[in-house]
């Protein structure tokens, strides 16, 4: 058995897939300076180049699996036209240009301005969801918290509380699972519609809240075994360190993102 079988916050690594190797914090550092400009700009080229950039990073660095694909494919692109759409609909005919009629429905038209505007709104909304996606799909929490402790200096009481809280989540959904194959056994709240619905998830609350309150008390006792708090400072049992590679990353990545900045310039539209 392998040791992703007993932790499931162990790091796996796919071979080949070289963002699960960079540090979290490089994944989060790369990509910021972009999404924050991103806000400010209003055309349609600088999201959209962006976007590709996020893609490819993501195809090449990324382990793909067939929801994270869904959601590449799919999911984004979709929203984006969406949102993109909606936009065009909403967006004041008098401040865009009018000159080309898109779509026209009684008294109502559908410009060709207002359509550009839109869409750049929902392709840049699509470029900075991407972009965090660089680390969303390839960093564990506690690899994060592990991180911002050992290079960003954040106190271990913060950081480790907050690692934690990330055990909780699992165990919480193992809980509510005996809970409800519980309740099947015995045959409670039975039937079907938003009644019955409704008073299956009532009969969860309780018996889910004494469970977390009894590993909230174990994991408090296991913690002040420990002597967690006592010390200024801990020694790392994971270490999650800074590399070379880590530095590559981001200032290729920002040498990149300036490059496309300067080469489009967005903000003279």
């Amino acid at each position: 058995m392998t040791t992703a079988t007993f932790d499931p916050y162990a790091r796996v690594e796919a071979p080949g897939r070289f963002l699960y190797a960079l540090n979290p914090l490089a994944k989060l550092l790369a990509p910021l300076p972009a999404m924050l400009l991103l806000v400010f700009v209003r055309d349609l080229a600088t999201p959209l180049a962006f976007l590709v950039i996020a893609y490819l990073v993501l195809l090449a660095g990324a382990r793909l699996t067939a929801r994270i694909a869904l959601v590449l494919a799919v999911a984004i692109p979709g929203a984006a036209l969406v949102l993109g759409l909606g936009m065009s609909v909403w967006t004041d005919a008098s401040r865009v240009d009018t000159s080309v009629t898109v779509l026209q429905i009684g008294g109502w038209s559908l410009y060709g301005g207002a359509l550009a505007v839109g869409m750049a709104t929902g392709v840049r909304l699509a470029a900075i969801v991407s972009l965090a996606l660089l680390a969303g799909l390839t960093t564990n929490g506690p690899d994060l918290v592990r991180a911002t402790v050992q290079q960003l200096r954040v106190p271990y009481r913060i950081g480790y509380t907050a690692l934690a809280a990330f055990r909780f989540v699992p165990r919480f959904g193992y809980e509510l699972d005996v809970i409800r194959q519980a309740h099947r056994v015995r045959g409670a709240h039975g039937g079907r519609g938003p009644f019955a619905a409704l008073a299956r998830w009532w009969g969860y609350i309780v018996p889910l809240l004494a469970g977390a309150i009894r590993h909230a008390e174990r994991v408090a006792l296991a913690m002040d075994a420990r002597a967690f708090g006592a010390h200024p400072d801990r020694t790392e049992r994971h270490l999650v360190p800074w590399r070379v590679r880590d530095t590559v990353f981001v200032a290729l990545f920002w040498i990149l993102s300036a490059g496309i900045l300067v080469a489009l310039f967005p903000w003279t539209l």
